[in-house]
């Protein structure tokens, strides 16, 4: 799998983690809220914030049937789905600001798309990426629309089966586009640690050959930091500039404090995992010296024999090393030996 670009950051093997702040619905349709969210992000320490490009009439239609009811979830029950897209949404007017205050803040900006004519919205701001969400992974025409501009593809798989997945790549590659990020993901809101099946990420990776990231709702971050450690190269999570804004998404959303310490434990397990290696920096050969070595632990007289009782494995370790020490058994000392004394070779008939 190769590695990609998105904007100016290099994401996949022996890169730093795309850590991506998602703001939904957490603009609680207030335009200052919005900017002031994404300022605020810029000192977390994120890579990216990312919108979401809908309108109530482009993701569903305004019906109260039983089919447009939610039902068994925790925080939208008994809302019909426009009910809660009109909510949620993110006005299209702001999009021009929203793209520019993140190019500010030196953030990459970009967004999920729901239907073509909001991928033919965001063309006009050059996003360097499309998001595909988990429930839209189904949409195969969709994918192979955003696929036809040739930049990066993100994509959530938190309702996918294997098959879906692989019909997603499928699309991406119909049209040569191989820049392809799948996202292990689990759509509950917010979703059970015990459900996040980290080890699902390295499976995708090696059973699609494409990059695998994190799409993550559980409440906290530590199924985030631990997916690093998994093979992640993508993090997105939800932001919310304060708690106490009620939101559709605030129950799984990290505020400012929790995102930056997220950040900085994500950082923490990248230098941590670190790369394979068997060499042995100046400080641990110097420990080196206080490992275990063959001792005299008894005045020892020249033509006595090393027994268990007059040598020793302790630390230091100066002396032989240790695996001779059933070779020094029963052999016969040339010289007079105090005990303290690192054994050597020079002393052993």
């Amino acid at each position: 799998m190769n590695n990609i670009k998105i904007g100016d950051k290099t994401i996949g093997e022996n890169n730093p983690v795309f850590i991506v702040a998602e703001i939904s619905a957490n603009h609680n349709q207030n335009l200052d809220i919005a900017i002031k969210t994404i300022e605020a992000v810029a000192k977390t320490g994120a890579d990216a914030v990312k919108l979401q490009t809908y309108t109530p009439d482009t993701i569903t239609i305004d019906c109260n049937n039983e089919y447009f009811i939610i039902k068994g979830s925790k925080l939208w029950d008994g809302k019909t789905l426009y009910e809660l897209y009109k909510e949620a949404y993110t006005p299209w007017e702001w999009h021009e600001t929203l793209f520019k205050v993140a190019n500010e803040n030196n953030l990459i900006c970009f967004s999920t798309p729901f239907d073509f004519t909001a991928v033919d919205f965001l063309e006009k701001f050059n996003p360097p990426a499309y998001k595909i969400s988990s429930y839209e992974i189904f949409d195969i025409p969709l994918i192979e629309y955003v696929s036809k501009l040739n930049k990066p593809i993100i994509i959530s798989t938190g309702l996918a089966t294997e098959n879906d997945i692989s019909d997603a790549i499928v699309a991406c590659k119909k049209y040569n586009n191989n820049k392809i990020v799948l996202l292990k993901c689990t759509s509950s809101y917010p979703a059970p640690i015990e459900k996040a099946n980290l080890a699902t990420i390295p499976d995708m990776k090696k059973r699609f050959d494409c990059l695998v990231g994190l799409s993550d709702h559980s409440e906290g971050y530590i199924v985030p930091i631990l997916s690093v450690a998994m093979g992640a190269c993508v993090i997105e999570k939800h932001f919310i500039l304060d708690k106490s804004i009620k939101t559709p998404d605030s129950e799984f959303s990290l505020d400012f404090n929790e995102f930056t310490e997220m950040v900085k434990s994500i950082r923490n397990a990248e230098k941590a995992i670190g790369s394979p290696s068997y060499i042995l920096d100046a400080e641990i050969i110097q420990g080196r010296k206080y490992a275990r070595s063959l001792f005299v632990v008894k005045d020892i007289n020249k033509g006595d024999v090393f027994t268990s009782e007059n040598i020793r494995s302790i630390r230091p370790g100066v002396g032989l090393h240790p695996k001779y020490y059933n070779e020094v058994l029963g052999k016969k000392a040339k010289v007079n030996i105090p005990r303290g004394t690192p054994l050597d070779w020079s002393f052993i008939e």
